[in-house]
């Protein structure tokens, strides 16, 4: 059976107290997971220790508890996106379908987190898969585009699908819960 993990991104400390569980699993991703599971496609979106404050060893033990096979679909929002590049280029494993959805990876080191330490991106990554899409907004953070520059210099076959008008894919951007763009690329 196909499979698909959705990783979150890193909320605000605020937001995630004030929130709870909703402040990192929001937006688009309650609903690919019911229209994944429309397709027959078992979906996950884990809840990672300590969002707000992501520690890379942490998350991945969450992570490695989920079957990953050549039928899995990754999917990964902003900081959760920069998880799956490192979790990707330090475990050599085929998958069948990679979707980035504005990914970070701290690429000023403005912030403290453990998530990209020492991190050396693997530039046959997307070889490994039957696709590996960033999907990014042009008018989002200049982070995100920082690393969208630093992921298409490093990754050979990274595609892009670039848009206008989503700021950071999160409801204040895209003024909906729905991505139908993603989900058709991940059913295709």
């Amino acid at each position: 059976m196909k499979n698909a993990i959705i990783v979150h991104g890193m909320p605000s400390r605020e937001g995630y107290e004030k929130d709870g569980r909703k402040a990192a699993n929001k937006h688009w991703l309650p609903w690919l997971v019911d229209e994944l599971a429309k397709k027959g496609i078992e979906a996950h979106a884990p809840e990672m220790p300590e969002p707000y404050a992501p520690d890379y060893e942490k998350w991945k033990k969450v992570f490695d508890q989920f079957n990953i096979t050549e039928d899995t679909a990754l999917i990964g929002h902003s900081c959760g996106g920069g998880f799956l590049v490192r979790w990707l280029s330090e475990n050599k494993v085929r998958v069948e379908k990679v979707a980035l959805i504005a990914p970070w990876m701290n690429p000023d080191h403005s912030n403290e987190t453990q998530m990209f330490e020492g991190v050396e991106i693997d530039e046959d990554m997307a070889s490994r898969t039957q696709a590996l899409v960033e999907f990014i907004s042009l008018d989002d953070h200049q982070e995100e585009l920082d690393t969208l520059k630093i992921l298409k210099s490093k990754i050979k076959g990274l595609q892009v699908k670039e848009f206008t008008d989503r700021g950071h894919f999160t409801f204040d951007g895209v003024q909906n819960n729905e991505f139908p763009e993603l989900l058709e690329f991940l059913i295709q």
